[in-house]
């Protein structure tokens, strides 16, 4: 039997696009797949909030969805 599951992340993306915080928001019910969301994530580059042509930090919410099959 496989694992399924979804898991959001809220997430501080600086200015680089780079993730500097990263917090367990709504949890799949499964540690395993929850740590796995964040592994991965934190290994993630986003493009950074603009407020014209400046970057910003900000917040986002990321959701990971899981359907792993034996």
């Amino acid at each position: 039997m496989g694992e399924e599951g979804q898991v959001v992340l809220r997430v501080h993306v600086e200015t680089s696009g780079r993730p500097s915080q990263i917090e367990v928001r709504k949890s799949s019910g499964s540690p395993r797949l929850d740590q796995a969301a964040l592994d991965a994530v934190w290994h993630w580059r986003f493009v950074p909030a603009k407020r014209g042509e400046e970057a910003l930090a900000a917040w986002v919410l990321v959701p990971i969805t899981f359907h792993l099959k034996n």
